[in-house]
Formats: C-alpha cells, structure tokens, sequence
C-alpha cells in the first residue's frame, strides 16, 4: 500500500476513543491483519516490563499459532531490543525455540510509545511484531508507518491524561512562520513561478521555499513539504526543516545526499511520532529545462507536457523523512519545453472533504490544470484553491493544510531573472 494512503488508513482506523493503550494497539492490529493490501498474517503486541526486564506479550491475532497468554521474552535473549530503540523496525531470523516451534521464523517488530530507561540504555514501550509472507524493504517502510501513526496516537492520550496539552504565544509563532515563507511570485530565467500557503489552524505544518544555488546563483531549488500533524509542532517541525534545507542547499551536496542527510536529522531531532513529506527540485539556465528532483513519500506532483497535452505524475524517489535513519533516497529528472507546467501541492488539497466526506482527488485537481493550461502560474494556484474552496465544507475537522507552487516555462521571460 502507497505510505500516504497507509498512513491515512492507520490514522482512521484509530481515530476513535478508546479506554486504554492495550485497546488501541490490538484494535489497529486486528484491522491491519485483516487488511489485504497490506498482506500481514498475523501480529502480536509485547508490552514492556522494567522490573522483569523483559517485554511480556498482551494480544496476539491472526491466522498463526498462537503463543501462551503473557509469554516473555527476556532482554538478555535478544540482542535485537536495543537495535530497535535506535532503528525502530528491525528484520532478523527468530531465535526463541518457542516461537520457532510456532513456526515463527523471521523477527520482524517495531517499536511504539515512549522509550523507558534502563541503566544506560532505553527500550520503546510496546513492540509490533508480525507475521507476513514477505519479508523485506516494503515491510519495514509498513511497519515504520504503522509504529509512527500508533505512537502519535498515544502520545495524544497521555497529553489528555495529563491535561497538559499548553498552547502559548501563538501570535508569535505564526508571525515566525510567515517569516520563514518567500514571495508568492517568483521569476527566474524562462520560468514563472507562484506558491501559497493555507494553515488549517493558526500555524500549520506545511512550507514552500525558493533557493537561490551557486555563487552566480545559477540554479534555484524549490522545495515544498508538509510535517504531519497540525498546529504548533507540525509548524515547529517545519521551520526546522526549511531551515535545514536552506543551510543544506548552500553546501552545494548532491540531491539523494542531501535527503538522506536531512532524514537522519529529522529522525534524531523529533520524538517518533513525527515525519514529514519533502518534494524538492532544481531549475537551472539549462536550455534543455533540465530539472533534476527528490520525493520523499510527498505527493507526486503533475507535470504538464504540453507537446503531448496529458499530465504525468512525479512519484516518489525515497520514503517519508523520519521514520527510518537509514532510508535511501534517489534523485530523477523531467525536462521543460516551453509552455510546461508543474503543479506541487500538499494533501490538503486533494484530500479536502466536503459535507458527504468525499475527496476532492487527484482527478478533479488534474481537471483544473488541463481547463486552464494556457494562464499563469498565479492565476493557476488561485483558481485550485477557489475550486478546492467550493468544494470542501470549511467546518469540517477533516480539513488540513494546502500548499500549491506552479511552474511554468515561458521562454519570452528568458531575459528576466529578477523576484517580483
């Protein structure tokens, strides 16, 4: 299953309330199991016991042998505990003769919740362990998805067990925060470019920046991200990457370099309920328009060829930034012709619902751009968002931040390289 839609599903799927931690985890696990797209066998949830030193298990599902009610398993027999604390998912041969003998062959588990100290070393609180068919990349990614969405859930019900949820300065946060944005419109050699950004609350989580690259800034990057969640962390989150990326983008490093970078920072930076979606690309004064580009599990953006007068999408090159520290990046490319557009956005947009919670999709954003292909970046993005604004219900709680950036060849701007 693609990381957005999962990471959509998990988060409905334990949206509702729930009377304690153990409800949550084992409700979410039996809806995962019985997921097909996800393809899980079975799964059981350990919990951690300090005083034992062990992780006892607490619910177990799905078409497997089942294992003995509060079965331990000690962290003395199982070197593979604190790997997890530092790389979250963790895929391994299964050890334990008791759960061989279940016909459990292959480790794989993720830590969830918060990480409890023993002596020098922290172990997470809850561990997700299951039983699939295929053992590989595609299953950590899952996993780490899964394990991220399940942590920000009970991180939410211990703020409201301690009714500690503070909210403070937010005037001056979301003042910070439109510091950190540049000028909507934007020209640089033959491209014309406009971005805008809607916070669903006050702050929000989503950016968009233009940065100036070389010392005769020859190149400019344009990044647009969305840290998840609402509010003040998801914007905290975002001024630290947009940040870091400016600062990333002067040392001039290659493109796959730098995301693994800036994944290893957000991972050690912010607690494990946080990721973010990062697209980034470069224009240059490349005749042929080469732009040379990054996804990390954001939104493909739609490039409109117009030559061919269709819409292909930019997929993603990498996993969400956070989850794992050692996730791979890869960098491709697509060429500008002349009249070429590209529309980045956030799922705010396609994903705002209107009163019968439907989605406004990718199909009817597609639809919008192909009507009005022959006007300019700003008057695309404000007609999405007008369209999107008729769409959508603005009181309903399903509504998140928007962000659009479009770029567009126009070689008679070819002279002009100046913001506007």
């Amino acid at each position: 299953m693609e990381q957005r839609k999962l990471y959509k599903t998990i988060e409905s799927i334990a949206a509702k309330d729930f009377t304690s931690d153990t409800d949550l985890l084992s409700h979410v696990l039996k809806q995962i199991v019985s997921n097909e797209e996800i393809q899980l066998k079975g799964g059981r949830i350990w919990k951690f016991e300090a005083k034992r030193k062990a992780y006892r298990l607490i619910f177990q599902t799905g078409k497997v042998q089942k294992i003995q009610d509060d079965f331990l398993l000690y962290l003395k027999d199982y070197p593979y505990y604190e790997r997890i604390a530092y790389e979250r998912t963790i895929l391994a041969d299964e050890t334990n003769k008791t759960l061989i003998s279940k016909g459990i062959n292959k480790y794989s588990a993720s830590g969830i919740g918060r990480k409890i100290k023993i002596g020098d070393k922290r172990y997470y609180e809850y561990l997700l362990a299951v039983n699939s068919a295929m053992i590989g990349d595609d299953l950590r990614d899952t996993l780490n998805i899964v394990a991220t969405v399940l942590t920000s859930k009970l991180n939410e019900h211990y703020l409201v067990q301690s009714s500690k949820n503070l909210i403070a300065d937010i005037d001056k946060a979301k003042e910070i925060q439109r510091s950190i944005l540049p000028e909507h419109e934007y020209r640089f050699h033959n491209y014309d470019i406009f971005g805008v950004t809607l916070p669903a609350q006050i702050v929000g989580g989503d950016f968009y920046d233009y940065l100036k690259i070389g010392e005769g800034e020859d190149r400019l990057g344009i990044v647009v991200g969305d840290a998840a969640s609402k509010g003040l962390g998801a914007a905290a989150e975002a001024m630290y990457i947009s940040g870091a990326m400016r600062m990333a983008s002067s040392f001039q490093i290659k493109i796959s370099l730098m995301f693994s970078r800036m994944n290893q920072l957000v991972n050690k930076i912010f607690s494990d309920d946080k990721f973010s979606s990062l697209f980034y690309g470069e224009l240059s004064d490349d005749k042929k328009g080469l732009f040379l580009y990054a996804n990390a599990g954001h939104n493909p953006p739609m490039f409109y060829r117009k030559k061919f007068g269709e819409i292909a999408l930019l997929h993603a090159t990498g996993p969400l930034l956070g989850p794992a520290p050692n996730a791979k990046f890869e960098t491709d490319h697509v060429n500008f012709r002349n009249g070429d557009i590209m529309i980045i956005y956030s799922d705010g947009v396609v994903e705002a619902a209107n009163d019968k919670f439907d989605l406004y999709s990718e199909e009817r954003l597609s639809k919008v751009i192909l009507e009005n292909v022959n006007r300019t970046p700003k008057e695309i993005c404000l007609l999405i968002l007008e369209d999107v604004q008729k769409f959508s219900t603005s009181e309903s709680q399903y509504q998140d931040d928007k962000t659009i950036v479009v770029i567009k060849r126009n070689d008679k701007n070819e002279s002009n390289t100046k913001n506007i």
